[in-house]
């Protein structure tokens, strides 16, 4: 068949039945049907990248592997996972079952990050702690933009902490990035990094327990839950990683973390009481939605 006529009908069909979720506004029924396609072709990319590509002939063969790809996600299996490919900071990144597939919505936790040490700490050895790192993207874009920067990471899940080592391998930063497995900051006091870091970042799980039942499918069961249920009220994590933190980071160094919608102002109130924390300021989306809290530690 004709590639532009068959590229028209599976975009009819795939328009369909298809059920988007916001929080992955990249992905659309045309975007999705390139990314399936270079699969098909034999080359997987995120969606980004494959709508930058021009699609190649396909095979009667490929041809049958597109259709078959577009019907595993039409059953609501993540295109991330389909495909094995993100995008997160124009890196391409591997993504799975292992770990949390990274959001456009955490950009704004790394872009906030790599402002601040760029403006605060160029020219001088940076390290930087990464916690809840998942498939390690926040990590590696910093690593990436800095240079610089030393970056330790962790995460509490082995198989999320093998699915960072495949990216840092990817984009061989295995120099500047130390991946590590363990809860929240533990295994950095083995390391004896009190008092020696520059900046901590975390995207941790923020969603209220009660609110996971009522969560798409497509996030609640193909991605981690460890990943995403932040408790009775969500902020369990927050709060134990706001209390430790300030026993790693040099005085005049930052804590970044992502918050869920709704948490940042209270979040914020609640860290401007505190002596350890001598400003703290929020980030907003696009949206004029809290997102992302800066604390400066005294």
């Amino acid at each position: 068949m004709n590639q532009e006529l068959l590229f028209g009908e599976l975009l009819e069909y795939i328009s369909g039945d298809l059920r988007l979720l916001p929080d992955k506004p990249e992905e659309t029924p045309e975007t999705t049907l390139k990314a399936l396609w270079m699969l098909a072709a034999g080359e997987p990319l995120s969606v980004e990248a494959a709508t930058k590509r021009e699609l190649p002939e396909l095979s009667e063969h490929e041809s049958n592997n597109l259709r078959a790809f577009i019907e595993t996600r039409l059953q609501g299996i993540p295109l991330a996972h389909i495909s094995g490919r993100q995008s997160f900071m124009g890196m391409d990144l591997i993504a799975g079952p292992e770990a949390l597939i990274p959001r456009k919505e955490t950009e704004l936790l790394a872009s906030c990050a790599i402002g601040i040490l760029k403006e605060w700490g160029d020219g001088k050895q940076l390290n930087v702690i990464d916690v809840c790192t998942g498939a390690g993207n926040v990590a590696l874009a910093i690593a990436k933009a800095m240079e610089n920067a030393n970056i330790f990471a962790s995460d509490l899940s082995i198989e999320a902490v093998a699915l960072a080592q495949k990216n840092r391998e990817m984009h061989a930063l295995s120099d500047r990035v130390m991946l590590h497995t363990g809860d929240l900051l533990e295994p950095f006091r083995e390391l004896d990094l009190e008092d020696g870091v520059d900046m901590i970042t975390c995207n941790p799980p923020y969603i209220s327990s009660a609110k996971v039942p009522a969560m798409a499918s497509e996030i609640s069961e193909h991605e981690p839950e460890m990943a995403f249920n932040g408790g009775v009220f969500g902020i369990n994590l927050m709060r134990k990683l706001i209390a430790e933190a300030p026993d790693f980071i040099k005085s005049g160094g930052y804590l970044l973390f992502e918050v869920g919608l709704g948490q940042g102002p209270a979040m914020q109130k609640q860290m401007s009481k505190l002596q350890a924390y001598d400003e703290v300021r929020t980030v907003s989306d696009a949206e004029e939605e809290v997102r992302v809290i800066v604390a400066r530690v005294s």
